[in-house]
Order: C-alpha cells, then sequence, then structure tokens
C-alpha cells in the first residue's frame, strides 16, 4: 500500500461516521467535509474522483464510488485505492461507475430524468444508430434526442449524455466500447433501425459475441 492510499483511508476512517451524515449537515460543514475527502483523495491521484450515495434506509450501507473518470489512465489507481478499502460495519465501495439496475425502468419509462442545470433528459427517450468498423472493437454512434434543436448550442448536452450512457453500460464499458458520439434531432416519424438506448449493452454484448464467434473461424 502506497503512503498516499494509506493517508486517505486513514482520514477517512477517522472521518466515516460524519461523512455517513453529510444529508443532516449545515451547508457549511457539508462543504467542510466534501472538500477534505476531495483533497486526500486527488493528493492519492488527481485524475480519480468519488460518488457518494446515501441509502434510504438505516440499516444500509452507504456507498462510495471511486471513479477514474473514464480515463484509462486512472484505471489502475482506482483498483489500488479500492483493494486497500478497510472493512467498515456501515460503508460499501465500489470501483467504478457500474451499469445502472434500472433499467427495467427505463424499458417501462418511468426512470426518473437526468436535470443537468438547463438540460433535462430521460433515457428511455433517446435512440442511436451504431457504426461499427472491422478493424476497430469500437463503434462510433448518433444518439437521437427529442429536444436535440433546443439544446443542440448547449455545451453542457454532449457531457450530460456521456453521464447517461456511463451509467447504463458502466464507466470501463463505456471506455472500451464507445468511439466517437454524436448527437441528433429524434425523427418525427418512427425509425425501425434506430435503437433504444437503454439495449446499448445488450447491442454491445451481441456484437461482441458475434466477434468472438468469428475469430474462431
Amino acid at each position: 500500500m502506497s503512503k498516499a492510499v494509506d493517508l486517505f483511508w486513514s482520514w477517512f476512517k477517522d472521518h466515516q461516521s460524519k461523512l455517513k451524515t453529510l444529508t443532516t449537515m449545515s451547508a457549511k460543514e457539508k462543504k467542510h467535509y466534501v472538500y477534505w475527502l476531495d483533497w486526500h483523495l486527488h493528493f492519492y491521484a488527481q485524475g480519480v474522483d468519488f460518488i457518494l450515495i446515501f441509502p434510504n434506509r438505516k440499516n444500509e450501507k452507504t456507498q462510495m464510488i471511486i471513479s477514474a473518470n473514464g480515463n484509462p489512465d486512472f484505471f489502475n489507481k482506482v483498483d489500488e485505492v479500492i483493494k486497500s478499502a478497510p472493512k467498515l460495519k456501515d460503508w460499501e465501495f465500489i470501483a467504478f461507475v457500474q451499469p445502472s439496475a434500472a433499467i427495467d425502468e427505463m424499458e417501462a419509462g418511468l426512470d426518473k430524468p437526468y436535470v443537468f442545470k438547463d438540460i433535462n433528459l430521460k433515457a428511455s427517450e433517446l435512440k442511436f444508430m451504431p457504426f461499427e468498423y472491422e478493424d476497430s472493437k469500437k463503434i462510433d454512434m448518433i444518439v437521437y434526442l427529442k429536444n436535440f434543436t433546443v439544446h443542440c448550442n448547449n455545451k453542457n448536452l454532449l457531457e450530460a449524455i456521456f453521464i447517461i450512457i456511463q451509467d447504463i453500460i458502466g464507466e470501463k464499458s463505456l471506455y472500451e466500447n464507445i468511439n466517437f458520439v454524436e448527437l441528433a434531432q429524434l425523427p418525427a416519424q418512427e425509425d425501425d433501425e434506430l435503437i433504444y438506448l437503454y439495449d446499448l449493452q445488450y447491442y454491445l454484448d451481441e456484437i461482441n459475441t458475434k466477434t468472438q464467434t468469428n475469430n474462431k473461424f
């Protein structure tokens, strides 16, 4: 274990009780603890960040996801810090943003919207068109939005779409399988060639299986 990793987890263990109650703190106190959690993690590795997920019930664990923000240069740093994580009764530590467990809700159109400042998007309303290349394991894709013409000049729009894709397929899969994403207006008429974005992982699994099968012959 490196000294920086040891320093991070030592600080975390000393303040775990406070961090678990962030949602009930005053804004000033919350800012203080988030700042020092962020400082200690970035002292370990600048390209690594955290996401805290607080439980709905008292007997459930608080989760802390350590993310490389999709940057493969820091994947090993994420693995290192998680492997060194202490076993704490009230906490669960997770490497990388994992695929969403709410795909069924998306399929039923019952998913909650993603809100990014002035952008409001529902994953269940997004579709995509993939482009595969023989000499590449990654695909390019066009993601179609209902209100693209409204948001097209918004600098946060593409970042918002990448966050949604990451939530659907996971941080590592996004890096390993997606090369380029372009945005467009969803056609007014139904297009059978377009695929719902929540089915992206199913599509990737299918083409990866096909590629593996072809490589055997």
